[in-house]
Parts: structure tokens; C-alpha cells; sequence
């Protein structure tokens, strides 16, 4: 069993970084359809090999300028999605993005009606179906697939824990427990994505530019 300096040690760390992505880029984040698909677009632009406070930026700015639901990320001009992303300070990769959020947008409606529960139903539960589903949308690779699932969970606890390869690495450095099962332990359910969100700013501290 965890000591109590260890679940101490978590909750100083949830206090000090506990804020999840979403709740970062604004997402009041519920299992609804417009939120989700916010959810999937900062995914999408936090996978990027980028700073997570410029793609959290960049989502702000796309969701400012009306791009908050697969219809009208669609409809949006290409330009208009360019011109969000530099606002948010995203140009290393504004052009390319720019035209898989066009893409992903016609998926999302084309496969989903724009109603992304339903590839939580298709997954019926199984964290890696889910991630096969997600990395079928244009610009959404492992890494993709691992933040939105690592946001998520709170609202889909049947995919809960997701506490992946980044979020372990923060741990750690923390000397906080690295199986999954015992980390998850720490913390109540809902608690999960502020728990993978700080563990990923503690494991990008040191390292890598971006998630």
C-alpha cells in the first residue's frame, strides 16, 4: 500500500501541475459531441514536435475563430485554419495542418456523423481499438492517440488507467510507484488526466520540446 508521503507527495504535485491539457486550451470537457472533437483537435496539435503551450495556444485561437465543431472546421477556409494556427503561434507546421484538420474534420462526420461516442461504442471498452480508431484520422499517430486517451478517461473510465510510456517516465522521476495499476491506485478515478497531465509536464521538464 502507498505510504501517506507518497499520496501526499501527489496531491502537492496535482495542486502544483494538475491541470489537465483540455482544461488548459479552455475544454470544458464532457461526454458530448462538440468538447470531444475539441479534444481530438488539441490532441491533434499536441502531437506535433512542438511546445505543448503553443499547440494549447493554437487550439484556443482555432477555437476563438468558430473552428469548434467538425461542420465548421470543414467549412472553414484553408487559409482561415492557417491564420488561426499562426495566431496561436503554430507556423513550423501551420500549412500541413492546416489541411489535416481539413481532413479529419470530413472523417469525424463522414464516419461518426460528428459524434465521436460513437467510436467509443465501437470500441466497446478496449483501450487499443480505441487508438487503432483514432490513428485512422489524418495527422493522429501513437502519440495523438495517447493524449486524447490520457484526457479522456475521466469521462470514459472504461478505458481508465491510461498512464502510458510519458507519463511513467514522470513518475519516475518523482519515485512515485511505474506499474500502471499501482499509479492509478493514488488517485481516485477522476482524477486520472490531472494525474497523467502533470506527470507529462514533470517528464517533459528535462526532456524532449514536446509530447
Amino acid at each position: 500500500m502507498p505510504g501517506t508521503g507518497t499520496r501526499a507527495s501527489v496531491e502537492e504535485l496535482l495542486a502544483e501541475r494538475g491541470e489537465t491539457y483540455a482544461e488548459e486550451a479552455g475544454i470544458r470537457l464532457k461526454d458530448t459531441p462538440q468538447p470531444l472533437y475539441e479534444l481530438l483537435v488539441l490532441a491533434h496539435l499536441l502531437s506535433a514536435r512542438i511546445r505543448a503551450s503553443t499547440a494549447v495556444a493554437a487550439a484556443r485561437a482555432l477555437f476563438a475563430a468558430g473552428m469548434n465543431t467538425p461542420e465548421r472546421m470543414r467549412d472553414a477556409t484553408w487559409q482561415q485554419r492557417v491564420d488561426a494556427l499562426g495566431e496561436g503561434g503554430y507556423r513550423r507546421y501551420d500549412e500541413r495542418t492546416a489541411t489535416q484538420l481539413g481532413r479529419e474534420a470530413e472523417l469525424v462526420l463522414d464516419e461518426y456523423g460528428g459524434d465521436l461516442r460513437r467510436m467509443r461504442r465501437a470500441a466497446d471498452g478496449d483501450a487499443d481499438a480505441l487508438r487503432e480508431a483514432l490513428r485512422g484520422s489524418p495527422g493522429i499517430g501513437p502519440a495523438g492517440a495517447d493524449i486524447f486517451l490520457r484526457e479522456v478517461q475521466g469521462i470514459w473510465p472504461e478505458f481508465a488507467p491510461v498512464l502510458d510510456d510519458r507519463t511513467l517516465e514522470g513518475a519516475r522521476k518523482l519515485d512515485l510507484p511505474t506499474d500502471p495499476a499501482e499509479l492509478a491506485a493514488l488517485v481516485p478515478k477522476k482524477q486520472l488526466p490531472s494525474l497523467a497531465a502533470a506527470l507529462v509536464r514533470t517528464s517533459l521538464d528535462h526532456g524532449k520540446p514536446q509530447d
